[in-house]
């Protein structure tokens, strides 16, 4: 089995070291990039993804990398929804939280098992494709630029399934055992799009409502989440 870690780290880069500009409308630039220097392609999650919403993570969001991404804003949105305190966002610039080490949005949580990595990936993928964007030939596009990153057969084989089979949000929900894990998965969801469609929105709301999320703490997500995301 691959390291599901080591791949959500690469979903959640907003932009390549030694690219001038964003991802959006250089796909040539970053095929060349990786096949060059495959070490520097943490921007995997943009040519994935897509840039359509004219949006990229904050760079100390995607510096951090995925797995503390995720757990450290998810993290922040429960604290402060635990807290009593108004839903509110974050400085772009301001470091990501690293949750305590007893917390279970650890980094080093036991929780957190190459597994669970995986289901972040799948809701990840799941949410891009919530508004029928990823066509066939999208699809090829996006497994062009998998390959070029050389990330293994079987990353790629796991990438390319995922992006082929129907959503399934059963198996999501399922794998949400505790609140923080269902935080994350829905943290994850909120990560990989900006709702700017009906369709994404109401997929983000279908989401939270099957994860049994109350609408309180979806707002703390949602605004945390937000405001880790900055205008290209």
């Amino acid at each position: 089995m691959f390291d599901a870690k080591k791949l959500l780290d690469q979903f959640l880069g907003s932009k390549v070291p030694g690219l001038s500009g964003t991802l959006q409308g250089k796909a040539g630039q970053v095929t060349d990039l990786a096949r060059n220097n495959p070490m520097k392609a943490g921007a995997l999650a943009a040519a994935l993804l897509g840039t359509k919403t004219g949006r990229k993570l904050a760079g100390n969001v995607a510096a951090v990398g995925g797995v503390a991404a995720i757990a450290g804003l998810g993290y922040l949105a429960y604290r402060n929804y635990q807290s009593g305190k108004a839903p509110e966002g974050v400085a772009p610039d301001a470091p990501v939280i690293e949750p305590p080490a007893a917390s279970p949005f650890s980094v080093h949580s036991p929780s957190l098992s190459n597994d669970f990595a995986l289901t972040l990936l799948r809701a990840m993928i799941a949410a891009a494709k919530a508004d029928g964007h990823i066509d066939a030939t999208e699809r090829k596009r996006i497994m062009d630029k998998v390959h070029a990153v050389d990330l293994g057969a079987e990353a790629e084989a796991f990438i390319a399934q995922e992006l082929a089979d129907p959503i399934d949000l059963d198996a999501l929900v399922a794998a949400g055992r505790t609140e923080e894990q269902r935080v994350e998965i829905y943290t994850a969801s909120r990560l990989a799009i900006d709702p700017d469609t009906r369709a994404e929105r109401g997929y983000l709301d279908l989401l939270a409502g099957r994860l049994k999320l109350p609408d309180p703490l979806v707002d703390h997500i949602e605004a945390t989440v937000s405001s880790a995301k900055v205008s290209l």
